[in-house]
This record gives C-alpha cells, sequence and structure tokens, in this order.
C-alpha cells in the first residue's frame, strides 16, 4: 500500500507542467497537466480516497492517458518517467552567473491569468516561494493591452485586494503590487496616475508601434522613463528571436539608457527565451551609461519562474556588479527605490 498522499499526486502534476514550461514547450502540454493537477486537488478526502483505492481518475475531466499514468505511478510510490526526463535536463552555467542567480531574491515581471497567464495569483505565489524567491511582483497588463486582457482600473484594485489578502498568510514571502504599463505614443503611461501610485513597482513596456521612426520611438522611451512612476523599462527593444521573430525596435539606446541612470529607473534583463532582451550589446551600453538592472522572467506561468538563470548568465557576462541589480535587494531597500520619487 502506498503512502502517496492527495498532495503528492498534484504536486507531481504540477511539477511537469512547471518543468515542460522551464522547457519553453507547448503551453497545451504544460496546461494538461497543470488541470489535471487543479481537478485532484479539488476533490473532497472521500473521493480521493476511494478513486485512489480503486486506480480510478480517467473518468475525471482534464485527466487523459499521460496524466493517469503520472497519478498511477505516484500512487505506486515511484517516480513518473516524464518527470525524471525533465528534471534530468541539464543548462550550461558559469561560475558568475551561478553567483548572480544565488544573489537574485525575487521577480519584477510576472503576470497571472487575470490577464494572458495561465495561472492564478496564489498558483504564482507558490512557485515563486519554491524557487527560492523572497517577493514577487504580480505586474499584469494594462487597458489598453485588450489582446492580452489587460486589467481596468476597476480589476486592477481589486487584484490589489487580492494580493494584500494574500499577503496576510504568505509572509514572510511578499507580494508586490505591480503592473506592467503600456507605454502610448507619446511616453505617457496606460492608467490611472492614482493607481499608479498605489503600486510598489511599475514596469513600463512598449507593446504598439514597434516600428516607430528612430527619433520619435526615443522621445517616447525617454518621456516613459520620466514619468513619476515608472521603476523599470521591460523588454527595452520590443525583439523576438525565436517562434514568430520580430526585429528590435530603432531608438537612440545611448540617449534612453542615460535617462534611466538620470531618474534611476532599472533597465530590464528580460529572460524569456523568445526575446532575450535586450541584446549583449545593449546590456553592454547599459552598464558602461551606469544604469540599475532587473533580471526578471516575464513570467505567464508558473515553471518560466525558473528562466531567471538564464537571464542572470546574460548580464553576469558583462560584469556588473551585483549592488547594481535590483532583484538582488532585500524587499525594504527594493521598496525604498521604487517609492522614491
Amino acid at each position: 500500500m502506498t503512502t502517496a498522499s492527495q498532495h503528492d499526486v498534484v504536486r507531481a502534476l504540477h511539477r511537469i507542467a512547471q518543468r515542460l514550461e522551464r522547457r519553453g514547450e507547448s503551453r497545451f502540454r504544460s496546461q494538461a497537466y497543470r488541470r489535471a493537477g487543479d481537478v485532484v486537488r479539488e476533490l473532497p478526502p472521500h473521493e480521493w480516497e476511494a478513486r485512489a483505492r480503486e486506480g480510478r481518475f480517467r473518468d475525471l475531466p482534464g485527466v487523459g492517458g499521460s496524466t493517469a499514468e503520472v497519478i498511477a505511478t505516484v500512487l505506486a510510490g515511484g517516480v513518473p518517467a516524464v518527470l525524471a526526463d525533465l528534471d534530468g535536463d541539464a543548462r550550461g552555467e558559469t561560475e558568475a552567473g551561478r553567483a548572480l542567480r544565488a544573489a537574485v531574491r525575487g521577480d519584477l515581471h510576472a503576470h497571472t491569468a487575470a490577464s494572458d497567464g495561465v495561472a492564478s495569483l496564489e498558483d504564482m505565489a507558490v512557485a515563486a516561494v519554491e524557487a527560492g524567491h523572497e517577493y514577487l511582483a504580480i505586474t499584469d497588463h494594462s487597458p489598453r493591452l485588450t489582446v492580452a486582457n489587460g486589467l481596468s482600473p476597476e480589476r486592477l484594485r481589486r487584484q490589489l485586494d487580492l494580493i494584500d489578502a494574500a499577503n496576510t498568510v504568505l509572509g514572510p514571502f511578499r507580494l508586490l503590487r505591480g503592473i506592467e504599463v503600456d507605454i502610448l505614443d507619446d511616453g505617457t503611461l496606460d492608467q490611472e496616475p492614482e493607481l499608479l501610485g498605489r503600486l510598489d513597482v511599475v514596469v513600463a513596456s512598449v507593446h504598439s508601434k514597434l516600428r516607430m521612426e528612430r527619433a520619435a520611438m526615443t522621445r517616447r522611451m525617454v518621456a516613459a522613463v520620466e514619468q513619476p512612476w515608472t521603476d523599470v523599462l521591460g523588454h527595452c527593444t520590443g525583439r523576438k528571436v525565436r517562434g514568430r521573430e520580430r526585429p528590435q525596435s530603432e531608438f537612440d539606446a545611448a540617449e534612453v539608457f542615460a535617462a534611466c541612470a538620470r531618474h534611476q529607473v532599472a533597465v530590464e534583463v528580460n529572460c524569456q527565451p523568445e526575446r532575450q532582451d535586450p541584446p549583449d550589446d545593449l546590456i553592454a551600453l547599459a552598464a558602461e551609461a551606469g544604469c540599475l538592472f532587473s533580471v526578471d522572467t516575464d513570467a505567464h506561468a508558473p515553471g518560466e519562474l525558473d528562466w531567471l538563470a538564464d537571464g542572470c548568465e546574460r548580464l553576469a557576462a558583462h560584469g556588473v556588479d551585483h549592488d547594481r541589480v535590483v532583484t538582488t535587494w532585500p524587499v525594504g531597500r527594493l521598496l525604498a527605490w521604487t517609492s522614491r520619487r
């Protein structure tokens, strides 16, 4: 008789989903494992016990052949083959990259199912704790980005209440109230100023008119950096290097990074494998300009929070001192910085 619990089964299914997300595989596949885990997690104790005793899970909605096999293996006390394979993945890492990753305390750019992520706020928090984070900023999109289900002011207010409630039980880990706010054509930010003032972290990013003429794009980005609420300049070039590739936006990077250094706005090193933004030459330019940096995953699923290591490798290659990376700071120092203006 196995000693595997309902929690063990849910954890195995969710861990497979996270590993698939970390590896950048199809979200359809990772979500199948995550949904199965969610279904098992919601079973009442008496139903769980009956199904575990009888090995009867295939008739549950969202549980198919592969996920039922995982459940059976865990119940038998074994390690599912798919999980063993995913856990065995190796990544090339340098000593400098590992040292920076060890110093990182949190992540300032993550999305939930409230906008275009796939998981709840609670599931993202749990994954962040498991990743060893001390804090995670929830930065769902702003209203104009309708394709990503951007949050209206009313929806954002409700989310802030949820974050505050979650923090009453998550301590010492902390969820930070944040947003990834669209930079509008004139450099203003796509959210009510009063709401931006209530947030712990504001990541400002360009999502539209990425092919804007160079001088106009430079003015737009500098104006956004000069806004009193901007803390982090997100994925500054907008490029995509995998999948549906997209060239980087044209702008005067020296002028933009000088504005970032002047206003203590961190340049994001975005860890999404499809972005790897900014490219290495611009990381070097931002470092030379004296900029702060924020290594962020831009995670849209729990497993993607593990992408931090890749961004740390890219930034560490430029010899940037850890103290210039705001995500290595303890939460008190971080919040003192974001409240500087």
